[in-house]
C-alpha cells in the first residue's frame, strides 16, 4: 500500500468510498501519477510535482490541485462549491464529481508538463 492508499483505509464512511473514488477518477486520468505526499497530505505525485490530495477535514472534504490557476479555471463548474486559493471543499453528500474532478487533474498535469 502507499500513501494514498494507507490515508483512505483510515476513514470513515461514507468519506472513504467519496475519497477514493475521487483518487480513483485522478488515477485513471492521469496513470503516471504515483502515490506520495504533497505539502506534507498524502496524494497523488506527476513528475516529482504534487498532481492532486483528496483529503477529510471535520467539517469537510477538500479537493487540492495544488494550483490557484486550476481553481479558477474551473470557477464556472464549480459553482455552489466553496472554492478558495488552490481548494475546493464540499460535502460527503454533495461531491465534486468524478468526471469534473478528472479534468481539474488533467488540468493540473497540464500545468506541469508546461
Amino acid at each position: 500500500m502507499g500513501t494514498v492508499d494507507d490515508y483512505v483505509s483510515g476513514l470513515e464512511e461514507p468519506r472513504r468510498s467519496v475519497v477514493a473514488g475521487l483518487y480513483a477518477a485522478a488515477a485513471d486520468a492521469v496513470p503516471e501519477a504515483e502515490q506520495g505526499k504533497g505539502y506534507g497530505m498524502p496524494a497523488l505525485v506527476y513528475r516529482g510535482k504534487p498532481l492532486v490530495s483528496v483529503m477529510a477535514a471535520k467539517k469537510h472534504l477538500s479537493l487540492f490541485p495544488f494550483s490557484s490557476e486550476v481553481v479558477a479555471q474551473f470557477s464556472a463548474d464549480l459553482d455552489g462549491f466553496d472554492t478558495a486559493k488552490g481548494t475546493i471543499r464540499f460535502q460527503a453528500d454533495a461531491a465534486i464529481p468524478t468526471a469534473l474532478a478528472a479534468r481539474i487533474v488533467e488540468a493540473r498535469r497540464a500545468q506541469i508538463d508546461g
